[in-house]
């Protein structure tokens, strides 16, 4: 069994939407950066929150920008404004008493994998564990990715072009607990039969080998 609920999560001066599920017995929850030109009804990034769930991991799929904000194209890729509104979620979640006990992890897919991993180095200890989905890690800045100590997941399609590489230079200038894993036969979006399967058992497992309870400063 699981609790959901439409979240309204205040980010300065705007309100961004998410939809909040937690399973019984939840062992953290996954923050979800969704990327250029998508929301919280990406259908990939709701199947991998699906099976979180069933390994009891909790999920927030949030609306990193407004729709106004979104119908300007620049605004996807301004990675500081989304790694903010993270950060706001982050904050949100530990005010309310259905998740504040929870360890934070995040996952990100495209230009969220980016602001995952900037909101990850700025909150230090209290996030406990990235994952990313055919991201772009390396949007990061080079002080960011150095700084991140959360076990961080890379999840590339072999058949990304370019991404791989992309990928590669990121994993490099990442100090912490490290994986980076091409799933064979994946384009980009991991539509190929059984990659996004793939992805969101390899990402399962991430998140409840590193979730472990602790206190959090935030």
């Amino acid at each position: 069994m699981s609790t959901s609920s439409l979240a309204h999560i205040p980010a300065g001066t705007a309100i961004v939407e998410g939809m909040l599920e937690i399973p019984d017995r939840a062992v953290g929850l996954v923050l979800f950066a969704h990327g250029s030109g998508s929301s919280r009804h990406s259908p990939r990034n709701n199947y991998v929150a699906g099976v979180l769930r069933q390994a009891g991991v909790g999920t927030l799929l949030m609306d990193l920008l407004t729709p106004s904000e979104d119908r300007d194209y620049a605004r996807r890729f301004d990675i500081a404004l989304l790694t903010q509104r993270l950060l706001d979620a982050a904050r949100w979640v530990v005010s309310q008493p259905a998740t504040c006990e929870l360890p934070l992890g995040f996952f990100g897919a495209s230009t969220g994998a980016a602001a995952a991993l900037e909101a990850a180095a700025i909150l230090g200890a209290d996030a406990r564990a990235v994952v990313s989905r055919g991201g772009r890690p390396d949007l990061a800045s080079r002080e960011a990715l150095g700084t991140v100590t959360a076990p961080t997941l890379l999840l590339v399609g072999g058949l990304d072009d370019g991404v791989i590489d992309l990928n590669q230079l990121a994993y490099a200038r990442l100090h912490c607990e490290k994986e980076l894993v091409i799933v064979p036969g994946a384009t980009h979006l991991f539509e190929e039969p059984g990659t996004l399967e793939e992805v969101a058992r390899q990402a399962a497992a991430w998140f409840a080998r590193h979730l472990p309870t602790q206190q959090r400063s935030l």
